[in-house]
Order: C-alpha cells, then sequence, then structure tokens
C-alpha cells in the first residue's frame, strides 16, 4: 500500500492506493488476419504463428510494421487504429522496432535534431567578462546601495526592494533587504487604510517568508463585506497591489480569494477603458496574463528592465546597473552552458541514441528558471545533467524499448545492479544505465567531498521511483488501460520527474542540505510532492491534445472524463481548479517549511518553468520561435547598454 497526498474535489487529500491496482498489461496477440481495410492493403493473408523455433515471427512482424507505416503516410487518421494494433503485435513478439516509426506513432516523427550545434555554443564569448564591466558594476552596487540606506519611509523601502527585486538585482543584497523587512514587520505599519500599502507589504512580507496574516485586510471589508464600497479611494495602483498579493494566499484565506475576483474583475475593466501603452496599462496587462508570483524571475527581469524605462518615476541608476548585471551574470551561463556542452558530448548519448531529443540547450535554460542566482553554477550544471538524463530515459520508455526491455530496465534501476544490467539489457538501455550510474556516484562524491554525507541511496531511490512510475504508464499503455484519476494522480508525481530534479538540486545548493532532513527525503516532503503534482497537471494542460491525438498513454484530462462522464472541457477546467489549490497549498507549506530559502525558491523556479514551458503547448519538445527567443534572450544575447 502507498500513501500519499492527491487532489480531490479541490481539496488536498490523504489516500492509499494499492500497489497492485494496476492490471496485468500483456498484449495478447489475435490469430486473425491484420487488415489494413481503409486502404484494402491485406498486411497479412493468413494467421501469424507464434513459434520460436523460427525467423518468420520477426519478419512477418517486420513487414506488418513496413506496410503500415508506409500507407499511414497518406492516410494517417484513417489507419491510426490499424497501425497501433501492427505496433502492439510487433512489440508482443519482443524484438526491436526502428525507432523512427515508433516515434511518429508516438507523437514524436516530426522532431528536430537539436538547433543549438557543439560548434556554436563553444564558439559563444561575452565582452562582459572583462574586468572593466565588473569594476563598474560594483560602483553602481554601492550607489544602489546607498539608496536603500538612505530612504526612510517605509513605502518607499517597500517600492525599492520591489523595483529591485522585478529587476532581478535584489540578489546583490540580502542582508540589507531582510533588516529593513524586519524592521517594517517590527513596526506593524499595517495600521492603515491605504489598500496599496497594505497589500505592497503584505506581498514582500510573504514572499520572504513573514507570518503575516491575511487579516490585514479586514479594514476594507468591516463595514460591507466588500472591497467595492472603497474603490472610489483606492486608485488603480492600488487594485493591482491588491490583485498581485492574492496570489500568496493558502486555502482557508478566503478574503483573498474574494480579492482576487474582485480585483481581477477591476482591471480588466481598466484596460478595456485604458490600453493606452503607458506605464500602468503595461503593467496591468502583464499582471493580468500572469501574477508576479507565477513568473518566471529570470524573464521577469528582462521584460522590467525594458519596461522600467517607460516608468515616471525611472532611477538610471538602478536601470544601467540592472543591464549591466543583467549581462555580466549572462555571460557566467554562458561559460556553464559550454561546460555542459562538453559534457553531453563526452557522453556520447545524442549519437548513440538518436531516437531520444537532444534538448542540451533547452535543459540548460530550465536550471536557469529555477534559480539564477550567479553563484550557483553547481547546481545548474548538476539538473541540467539530470535533465539530459530524464530526457533520454523518458524517450526509451516512450518510443524504443520493448516492454519486456522496459522491465528489465526498470528491476535493473530498482536494483541499481551493474552486472545484471549488462548481462541482460540490450546496448541503448546499458548506455543509458551506465551514464546514470556514473553521474550519481559523480555527485556522491562531490557530496562526500563538501558535506560529508553519503547521498547515492537517495539519489538511486529518485531515479528508481522514476522508472517504475515510467513503467506503469508503459504498461497502460500496451494494454490499453485507462486508469482511475486517484491512480493516475499517484503515478503522475512521479513520473513528470520534478522530485528528482529537486533532490539533486538539494545536494547540489550551497547550505541546503541538512543532516536532520535526511530522513523525510526518502519519501519526499510536501513540499515536493505538492509541487510535483502540479507540474505534473501543467504539462497534461499542454500535451493532452497531440497525445490524444497519437494514442499515448492517457492524460489526467482523460481518466478525469472516464471518472466522472465530464466534457473535455469540462475536465480541462476541473484540472485548472485542482492547480488552484495546489498553489494555495504550495504557498502554506513554502511559509512554514524548514527547508532552505534557496531550496524552496528553486522548487518554485520550476514550478514557474512548467507554467511557463507548457502552458501553451510544449516548448520544450518542439523547438518553436517563442522558446528559441527566450533562450536568446536569457542565454545568448545581452541587453544594449546606453552609452
Amino acid at each position: 500500500m502507498d500513501k500519499t497526498y492527491v487532489v480531490e474535489n479541490n481539496c488536498v487529500t490523504t489516500v492509499t492506493v494499492p500497489s497492485s491496482s494496476v492490471p496485468s498489461s500483456t498484449v495478447t496477440v489475435p490469430s486473425s488476419t491484420v487488415t489494413v481495410s481503409s486502404a484494402t492493403v491485406a498486411v497479412s493473408s493468413a494467421t501469424v504463428a507464434i513459434s520460436s523455433a523460427t525467423m518468420a515471427i520477426a519478419s512477418t512482424a517486420v513487414a506488418i510494421v513496413t506496410t503500415t507505416v508506409a500507407i499511414v503516410t497518406t492516410t494517417k487518421n484513417k489507419l491510426h487504429t490499424e497501425l497501433r494494433i501492427a505496433f502492439k503485435v510487433a512489440r508482443s513478439q519482443s524484438f526491436t522496432l526502428l525507432h523512427p516509426s515508433m516515434a511518429a506513432e508516438r507523437g514524436f516523427g516530426d522532431l528536430q535534431p537539436s538547433i543549438w550545434k557543439y560548434e556554436y555554443i563553444q564558439s559563444l564569448i561575452s565582452e562582459y567578462k572583462e574586468e572593466s564591466h565588473i569594476k563598474k558594476r560594483e560602483v553602481l552596487k554601492e550607489e544602489v546601495r546607498m539608496m536603500l540606506y538612505k530612504v526612510e519611509n517605509h513605502v518607499h523601502q517597500l517600492e525599492l526592494i520591489d523595483i529591485l527585486q522585478r529587476l532581478g538585482v535584489a540578489y546583490h543584497f540580502k542582508d540589507e533587504i531582510k533588516s529593513i523587512l524586519d524592521n517594517i514587520y517590527n513596526m506593524e505599519i499595517f495600521n492603515t487604510n491605504i489598500l496599496y500599502t497594505t497589500a505592497l507589504g503584505f506581498r514582500i512580507l510573504r514572499q520572504h517568508g513573514y507570518d503575516i496574516s491575511a487579516d490585514v485586510f479586514d479594514f476594507f471589508l468591516k463595514e460591507s463585506n466588500n472591497f467595492k464600497e472603497h474603490q472610489s479611494s483606492i486608485g488603480i495602483e492600488g487594485i493591482l497591489s491588491l490583485y498581485e498579493a492574492s496570489f500568496y494566499l493558502v486555502e482557508e484565506e478566503t478574503i483573498l480569494d474574494d480579492a482576487k475576483k474582485y480585483s481581477s474583475k477591476i482591471l480588466k475593466e481598466h484596460v478595456k477603458r485604458n490600453n493606452d501603452g503607458s506605464y500602468t496599462s503595461l503593467l496591468i496587462n502583464h499582471s493580468l496574463e500572469y501574477p508576479l508570483h507565477w513568473r518566471v524571475p529570470r524573464w521577469e527581469a528582462l521584460w522590467f528592465i525594458n519596461t522600467y524605462e517607460k516608468s515616471f518615476n525611472l532611477n538610471l541608476t538602478l536601470l544601467q546597473f540592472a543591464k549591466l548585471d543583467f549581462n555580466i551574470v549572462q555571460s557566467i551561463y554562458q561559460e556553464e552552458l559550454k561546460d555542459m556542452s562538453r559534457w553531453w558530448k563526452r557522453t556520447n548519448l545524442a549519437e548513440k541514441l538518436s531516437f531520444a531529443r537532444d534538448r542540451l540547450v533547452e535543459n540548460f535554460f530550465w536550471t536557469v528558471g529555477m534559480n539564477f542566482n550567479p553563484e550557483f553554477g553547481s547546481f545548474r550544471r548538476a539538473v541540467t545533467k539530470v535533465n539530459c538524463l530524464v530526457n533520454t530515459i523518458d524517450d526509451m520508455y516512450e518510443i524504443f524499448g520493448t516492454l519486456e526491455d522496459l522491465e528489465l530496465f526498470t528491476k535493473a534501476i530498482e536494483r541499481w545492479d551493474i552486472s545484471f544490467g549488462m548481462d541482460n539489457l540490450p546496448y541503448h538501455m546499458k548506455m543509458c544505465f551506465l551514464a546514470l550510474n556514473n553521474f550519481v556516484n559523480e555527485v556522491a562524491f562531490e557530496s562526500l567531498q563538501n558535506n560529508e554525507v553519503y547521498i547515492v541511496p537517495f539519489l538511486r531511490k529518485s531515479w528508481a521511483d522514476l522508472c517504475k512510475a515510467y513503467f506503469v504508464e508503459a504498461k497502460w499503455y500496451y494494454s490499453g488501460y485507462i486508469p482511475t484519476f486517484e491512480e493516475y494522480l499517484e503515478n503522475g508525481w512521479r513520473s513528470i520527474s520534478s522530485h528528482v530534479l529537486f533532490l539533486h538540486a538539494y545536494f547540489t545548493l550551497p547550505n541546503a542540505l541538512k543532516k536532520e532532513q535526511l530522513d523525510s527525503l526518502k519519501e519526499y516532503p510536501n513540499m515536493i510532492r505538492l509541487t510535483s503534482l502540479f507540474c505534473r497537471l501543467v504539462n497534461d494542460l499542454g500535451t493532452y491534445k497531440r497525445e490524444k491525438e497519437t494514442g499515448d498513454a492517457p492524460s489526467s484530462i482523460q481518466c478525469y472524463m472516464k471518472k466522472s462522464g465530464a466534457s473535455e472541457a469540462e475536465a480541462c477546467e476541473h484540472v485548472r481548479s485542482i492547480m488552484n489549490t495546489l498553489w494555495k497549498n504550495i504557498n502554506k507549506e513554502a511559509h512554514h517549511s524548514s527547508l532552505s530559502q534557496d531550496f524552496i525558491d528553486s522548487i518554485l523556479g520550476l514550478t514557474r518553468m512548467v507554467l511557463a514551458m507548457y502552458d501553451h503547448g510544449d516548448y520544450h519538445t518542439f523547438q518553436d520561435s517563442e522558446a528559441k527567443s527566450g533562450i536568446l534572450s536569457l542565454i545568448i544575447q545581452p541587453i544594449p547598454l546606453t552609452r
């Protein structure tokens, strides 16, 4: 029996799912003739004889696959059902399909090689590595530090902190910001009837982990139980501030639910009347698309640097500092990416396992979104490697491996038995296993050196849990089984692979590891479980249409439709409501967690990256213009400086 936290009826609950609840997935090969009726092409004129003593099985099955794939090129939609039958016949005979055919069936047939060539990555060079730029940044940094000391008005202090955060430079002033916020928190500045100040202070204090109650908004409801009564005295800046603050709510805070609905309505009405391209209008439209709490900090910094130039209260020193810092940090990312590119080339996985997505640059891009702090290079290197290995193993389970081979691979990982793997696995799986083993040992050795903690069991368990979840999905696919919604969630929070990234992040971020927390990592803290489930649901919303068309393993959308009889639109809306509930619980866990703030920020960073990469499609798998633009702007192209 396996106990975990899932979401049902908009609430996070604890459920128990029996490990045997997934039925056996043996594929039965029909003895009847397999034909493709819509094309009137007979695939076989006789029953496929099941005999292990001859090669007739393999040649017949290959013929089925070859013929079917040729036909499907011209009549893909009509022959989809027959194609899947043919593939299952072939796969049930336990030999490996040619991966381009399988990739086409599973929806990856139009994948392109990586657009980021090794030679191009190695050629990257930035002038902002030069000492002259670093010295200039230090001068500007001291000027900004003096601003923090000189500002005495609490509202102006909060506004300056907010701007520094949005410009992406607040990490330089952690001690100064903490001192200011400690003072503001102890002064209890919320005895005010100014909504803008109350909401701004609430958001920033809660973001930094201070125990601030939503009761600070009671004043604005106490007479009429409605924010509307105060609308005339609030101003649009106050409404926007309230809207942004409302996304830091937890489950019990109905006042912030009301605030979100109210402020959203007012802001949408405002932009209809005043969508004039002004600074305020830009901020409102930006927030209505995604609130600050849901945005990837590094992407937000780039956007805000460009937008801040239009502010009536523009501070040129802040702007110059932010631009220069952005470019200097970008030069650090380029060196990290070059290092990762050399590692990836040495593994030879992209060349030898050509069925897998070669997405090194995208994988590194994810780590910048998780935590952009330039001091965390070891974290980004480790998690980039995790991403690359996850992609490769995921594609092996989805595209290339037979069910029998996948079962052997899963057993090898679960046992972490190199001899078993080398004796029983096909070549491509041996490559995966050895590359993974080398990486785990590398991370563990560094941890032993730096933290004096032996972490091999934790890392191996995270990978074993992932592969077991992948294998469950493979069995669902081969048997055509659609799990219950609860079964899907129980497996899905693992198969999304977030827990693997988080475990490696925990052991590679500086000062994150606490020996007293190690036992809790074995079963994954709630913060990891909740965010992993959120990532799974966002991924489903972005990919389920393609996967539905290609007959892939079921998503949460299909599982809920089966359970409730809901329409596709209703199922999507239900999943979104669960995501909203999860955000509330994630907020609560982040606020009360004993995990380090840098680790929590990295967990939230991945959650935000998943939203950015999957909410409107699959920007990770398919190298479209928006994903390419994001990589260019954050990692490759510097911001022009005003001379």
